[in-house]
C-alpha cells in the first residue's frame, strides 16, 4: 500500500476536482495523477519522437513502425488515439475527445481508407466518429444508446477552464461542446480478423470497464492495444456501467496474452509502454475484490487503492456487484449517487 501522506495527497486532489465539477465526475480523469502542463508530455512519450505532423493541440509519435499514436494532452481525459496503417488500409482505435478534428490529422498521417473502431464508447472516444463513414462497433444496446451522442449538460465538467492545463483551442467552444451522433457501417465480434493488407489485428471483447470494451492483438508485430482496460495511470472502475466481475475475467484474458506481446499501447497518458504491467494489475485487483485491502473512500462513494505500484479507482457499488441499466449507455462521466 502507499505511504499514508501520498494517500491522502492522492485523494485530496481527487476531491478537489470533484468539488469543482459538482456531483458529476466530468473534472477527474485518468490524468489526475499531478495532471499539468509541467506533465507533458508524459515521461514514456518524452522517450518517442514527436513527429512534426503534430499541432498545438494533437501530439503525433510513431510509436511503432506503423503505428501513429495522436495525443491529446493539455486536457485532462489526455486521451489518446491510434492509427494503424496497413498496406491497403488504415484503422483508427479510437477518435479522441472531439473538441478539434482529429480527421484533418489523419489526412496528413495517410491517404488510404479508414476504418474507425472504438476501444469504447465513452465520450472521450468517440467525439471524431461522425467524420468518418466506416465505424465498426459492438453490437449491444449499450453502445447502441451511446451512439446518440452526449449532449453538453452530461460532459461539461470536462470541459471547464480548469479542465485544460493551457486553455481550450481558440477554435472551439468548450462552454457548449457536445458529442455527435454517429452510426456504424457494421458490427465486429470477438476474435474477428481485420485485414488492413500486410498487418492484421484480432478484436478481443473485454467487457468491464464498459460492456463494448476492446483491445487488439497486432500479433505479428507484438503489439496489444488495450483501450481503457489498462493505460499508464490510476485505473478507473467506479461508472455506473462498470462490472467488475466482468473486468476481472478480461484483465486475466489480457495479462496472458503479455507474453506474446513487446509493447501495451493504452487509451489515456502513455502511448506505449513495456508489457510487463497487467500480470501485476490481475493479483491487486483480485486483492481488492478478496476484501484484503481497505480503499480510501471520498464522499462520493468512490475507493482509491494502490497495490504494488497498481493504481485502481473503484467504487463500494461496484464492488458490491451492482450496474446501471446498461441499454440507457453511459459518458464515462456517471456515477452512483452517495
Amino acid at each position: 500500500m502507499m505511504a499514508n501522506a501520498a494517500k491522502r495527497s492522492f485523494i485530496n486532489i481527487l476531491v478537489a476536482l470533484i468539488l469543482v465539477a459538482g456531483c458529476n465526475r466530468a473534472n477527474e480523469a485518468p490524468s489526475v495523477d499531478n495532471y499539468s502542463c509541467d506533465s507533458v508530455p508524459r515521461p514514456e512519450n518524452a522517450k518517442l519522437s514527436l513527429s512534426t505532423l503534430s499541432d498545438d493541440w494533437f501530439q503525433v509519435y510513431e510509436t511503432v513502425d506503423g503505428v501513429y499514436s495522436i495525443v491529446e494532452p493539455y486536457q485532462l481525459q489526455e486521451t489518446i488515439s491510434h492509427l494503424i496503417v496497413g498496406e491497403e488500409r488504415a484503422l483508427l482505435f479510437d477518435t479522441g475527445v472531439g473538441l478539434l478534428s482529429i480527421k484533418a490529422v489523419v489526412e496528413r498521417i495517410t491517404n488510404l481508407p479508414v476504418i474507425v473502431l472504438n476501444s469504447h464508447t465513452h465520450y472521450a472516444h468517440v467525439g471524431g466518429n461522425w467524420e468518418f463513414s466506416t465505424v465498426l462497433a459492438i453490437d449491444s444496446d449499450y453502445t447502441r444508446t451511446n451512439m446518440e451522442g452526449f449532449d453538453n449538460s452530461r460532459i461539461s465538467g470536462d470541459f471547464l477552464p480548469e479542465a485544460f492545463c493551457k486553455g481550450a483551442p481558440q477554435e472551439s467552444d468548450p462552454a457548449s461542446f457536445f458529442t455527435k451522433p454517429w452510426k456504424q457501417s457494421r458490427y465486429v465480434q470477438n476474435g474477428e480478423v481485420l485485414d488492413l493488407g500486410g498487418r492484421k489485428l484480432e478484436v478481443l471483447h473485454v467487457p468491464g470497464h464498459t460492456p463494448d470494451a476492446v483491445a487488439l492483438l497486432d500479433a505479428e508485430n507484438r503489439l496489444l492495444f488495450s483501450g481503457d482496460s489498462w493505460y499508464d495511470a490510476s485505473l478507473w472502475l467506479f461508472a455506473r456501467e462498470t462490472n467488475l466481475k466482468d473486468y476481472e475475467a478480461s484483465i486475466f484474458r489480457l495479462a496472458a496474452l503479455e507474453n506474446e506481446v513487446d509493447f501495451l499501447l493504452g487509451a489515456h497518458n502513455s502511448a506505449r509502454v513495456n508489457a510487463d504491467r497487467l500480470r501485476a494489475v490481475v493479483n491487486a485487483f483480485r486483492k481488492i475484490r478478496g476484501g484484503e485491502y481497505a480503499g480510501e473512500k471520498d464522499s462520493y462513494d468512490r475507493l482509491a487503492f494502490e497495490i504494488d505500484g497498481v493504481r485502481i479507482l473503484t467504487s463500494q457499488s461496484a464492488l458490491d456487484g451492482k450496474q446501471a441499466d446498461i441499454s440507457k449507455g453511459g459518458s464515462g462521466l456517471d456515477t452512483w449517487p452517495n
